[in-house]
C-alpha cells in the first residue's frame, strides 16, 4: 500500500482550461489561482528570451507570439507529436507538465505546505497510450499521480454528493477537444459506470475553427486577401473564441479585427455581424457527431432514453445553445444545470483525492461514495489470419483479470509473439496496436499442442499488463503495455530535472508579469482618478499625475509580456510606486 504524506490534490487536466481543487471539511473546493481565476488556460509559451509562462499571460501574449505559443497539446497525449521551440522537440508530456506544475504551484500557495499527490482526470474515451502519456507529464511537474478517473465520471461524483437518491444518469461531457458520454448508476453510495463512449477530437476548438474559417472566406470575399496561412491566424482565433462565448447568451456578435492585414491599398479591417443562426448552420455537423456516441452508450448499457432519470452536461462547450437543444431532442428532457460545467470534473475528483489521502471524515457523504468504472475499448491479441481475438470487452469493469488459452499454429514453434490490440473491428489492421512482446522457451510439440496462457489485468487507472505463460514448461513473459511514442524512464527522469532547473528562472519571470501587470492596473486606476478629479485637483497635482502617467505609459509599451526582463519590470515598478505617490 502507497504511502500518501500530506494533501492529495484533484486535477481536470483540459484541453483549453484546467481546474485544481482540494478537499476543505469533507467538501471540495476549487482553487483560485495566483491570477484570482478558478480556471487556468492550458496554454505554454516562450518568450524570445527563453522564458517559459503558463496559463492567463501565456495566453494574453499569444497574438504577438503565435509561433511560440502552445495551445490544445492534450490533443496529441499518447502521439509522437513534437513542437520544436530554440533547437529543443518538446513532447506533449512534457508541455502537459508545466500546465500540471502551475497548477501545483497555486495549490501550494492555497494550502500553504508543499503538493507531492495528485488524482487526475482523463477523457473516458482515452486509449491506454494516452493514460500513460498523463502519468508520465505527472512524472515529469513532480507529481505522484495516485489514480486516473475518467471525467464523466469524476462529474459524477461531484453531482451524487448532492443527489444520493437512486436513479441513472447520462453525463454528456463536450470540452475544448475531447467529447466523452457515460451512462452511470448512482445508488446506495455506489457509483457504477454501465457504459462509456466518445470522440477524442471533438470540442470547442472545433467549434471555434469553424467561426476562423468563416471570417477567412468573408474577408477573402470582400477584401480579395487571404488569411489561412497570415500571422493574424492568432487574433482570428481569439476573437473566434469570443464570438462563439457571446453567441451563447446573444444571437448576434460583432467581430471587429481592425488592421488586420496590409496591402498596396493601405490596411484592411474585419468587421462583420455573425448570428447565431449563421454560427448553428456552420457547427450542425459537430453537434450531430454527439449523437451515435450517445446512442452507443445508451445501447452498451442496456438502457433506452426513457430509463435515464437525469442528463448532466459537463465541459465549457455544453454552454452553446444548439447543443442544449441537441441534447433536449435526443434524450427527451431537459438536462441539468446544476453544476458548474468548468469546474464539477474538478470538484468530483478531489473527492477522490481526499478519499485516497484519507482526508474525509468517517461516515460523511463523500468518504462513503464508491466508483465503480470501466473501460472504454475492447483488449484483443492478434491471433491467425489478423483476427483480433478479444479477451476483454469494452465497458468491462475495471480493475479487471481475464485469462484465455491460446496455441501454436505451427510445428515444432519455440516461440510466440504476442501483440496486443484496442479497439472493436473484427482484424487488427483497424485496430491500435498498443504493444508486443515475445515468449520464448515454448517446449517442442505440434501445432496445437502448446498451451499459452495470456493474461489482461487492467487496473484502477485503465491502464493495461499482459502475460503470457507457457503451461507445458512454466516460462512466462509480461509487459506493462507502453506506445511507443511515449516516453522512457530515463527521458522522463530528464524532463524532470529540466523542469525542476529552469522552476526558478520561471518564477523570476512571473515575477516580471506579476509587476507588469500591476504597472496597466494602476495606469488605469490612475487615469480613471485624474478624469474624476478634473476638477478637484490643482494644477501642480494634475500636472505631476499626468506626467507620472505618461512616463508609466511608455515604459508598458516598451515591455510587452514576451520582452520583459529585470531592467524593465525595474523601471516599471519604480514608475508604478511614483503614479501611486502621486496620486496620493
Amino acid at each position: 500500500m502507497e504511502f500518501i504524506m500530506g494533501t492529495v490534490i484533484g486535477i481536470d487536466l483540459g484541453t483549453t482550461n484546467s481546474c485544481v481543487a482540494v478537499i476543505e471539511g469533507d467538501t471540495p473546493t476549487v482553487i483560485t489561482n495566483k491570477e484570482g481565476y478558478r480556471t487556468t488556460p492550458s496554454v505554454v509559451a516562450f518568450t524570445k528570451s527563453k522564458e517559459r509562462i503558463v496559463g492567463d499571460a501565456a495566453k494574453r501574449q499569444a497574438a504577438v507570439n503565435s509561433d511560440r505559443t502552445i495551445f490544445s497539446i492534450k490533443r496529441h497525449m499518447g502521439t509522437d507529436y513534437r513542437r520544436k521551440i530554440d533547437g529543443k522537440y518538446y513532447t506533449p508530456q512534457e508541455i502537459s507538465a508545466f500546465i500540471l506544475m502551475k497548477l501545483k504551484e497555486d495549490a501550494e500557495d492555497f494550502l500553504g505546505q508543499p503538493v507531492t499527490d495528485a488524482v487526475v482526470t482523463v477523457p473516458a474515451y482515452f486509449t491506454d497510450a494516452q493514460r500513460q502519456a498523463t502519468k508520465d507529464a505527472g512524472k515529469i511537474a513532480g507529481l505522484n499521480i495516485l489514480r486516473i478517473i475518467n471525467e464523466p465520471t469524476s462529474a459524477a461524483l461531484a453531482y451524487g454528493l448532492d443527489n444520493g437518491m437512486a436513479q441513472k444518469v447520462l453525463v454528456y461531457d463536450l470540452g475544448g477537444g475531447t467529447f466523452d458520454v457515460s451512462v452511470i448508476d448512482i445508488g446506495d453510495n455506489v457509483i457504477e459506470v454501465l457504459a462509456t463512449s466518445g470522440d477524442n477530437h471533438l470540442g470547442g476548438d472545433d467549434f471555434d475553427e469553424r467561426i476562423v474559417n468563416y471570417l477567412v472566406e468573408q474577408f477573402k470575399i470582400s477584401d480579395g486577401i487571404n488569411l489561412s496561412k497570415d500571422v493574424s491566424a492568432m487574433r482570428l482565433r481569439e476573437e473566434a473564441e469570443k464570438a462563439k462565448k457571446e453567441l451563447s447568451s446573444s444571437l448576434t456578435t460583432n467581430i471587429n479585427l481592425p488592421f488586420i492585414a496590409m496591402s498596396k491599398d493601405g490596411p484592411h479591417h474585419i468587421d462583420i455581424t455573425l448570428s447565431r443562426q449563421t454560427f448553428d448552420e456552420l457547427t450542425a455537423d459537430l453537434v450531430d457527431r454527439t449523437i451515435t456516441p450517445v446512442e452507443n452508450a445508451l445501447h452498451d448499457a442496456g438502457l433506452s432514453k426513457t430509463d435515464i432519470n437525469m442528463v448532466l452536461l459537463v465541459g465549457g462547450s455544453t454552454r452553446i445553445p444548439a447543443i442544449a437543444d441537441k441534447v433536449r431532442q435526443l434524450m427527451g428532457k431537459e438536462p441539468s444545470r446544476n453544476l458548474n460545467p468548468d469546474e464539477c470534473v474538478a470538484l468530483g475528483v478531489a473527492v477522490q483525492g481526499g478519499k485516497l489521502g484519507n482526508q474525509l471524515q468517517a461516515g460523511s457523504a463523500a468518504s462513503e461514495i464508491i466508483l465503480m468504472d470501466v473501460t472504454p475499448m475492447s483488449l484483443s491479441i492478434e491471433t491467425m489470419g489478423g483476427i483480433a481475438s478479444r479477451l476483454i470487452e469494452r465497458n468491462t469493469t475495471i480493475p479487471t483479470r481475464h485469462s484465455q488459452i491460446f496455441t501454436t499454429a505451427g510445428n515444432f514453434q519455440t516461440s510466440v509473439d504476442i501483440k496486443v490490440f484496442q479497439g472493436e473491428r473484427k482484424f487488427t489492421r483497424d485496430n491500435k496496436l498498443l504493444g508486443n512482446f515475445r515468449l520464448n522457451g515454448i517446449k517442442r510439440a505440434m501445432a496445437g499442442v502448446p498451451q499459452i496462457e495470456v493474461t489482461f489485468d487492467i487496473d484502477v487507472n485503465g491502464i493495461v499488463n499482459v502475460s503470457a505463460k507457457d503451461l507445458g514448461t512454466g516460462r512466462e513473459q509480461s509487459i506493462t503495455i507502453t506506445s511507443s511514442s511515449n516516453m522512457t524512464e530515463e527521458e522522463i527522469a530528464k524532463a524532470r530535472w529540466e523542469a525542476e532547473v529552469y522552476s526558478k528562472q520561471d518564477e523570476a519571470y512571473q515575477s516580471f508579469i506579476d509587476i507588469r501587470e500591476d504597472a496597466v492596473r494602476t495606469l488605469n486606476e490612475a487615469n480613471n482618478a485624474l478624469a474624476a478629479n478634473k476638477k478637484v485637483w490643482d494644477k501642480d497635482k494634475k500636472k505631476n499625475v499626468k506626467a507620472q502617467i505618461g512616463h508609466l505609459g511608455k515604459l508598458i509599451s516598451k515591455a510587452p509580456i514576451d520582452k520583459l526582463n529585470e531592467e524593465k519590470a525595474a523601471s516599471m515598478h519604480e514608475a508604478t510606486e511614483a503614479v501611486k505617490e502621486a496620486l496620493r
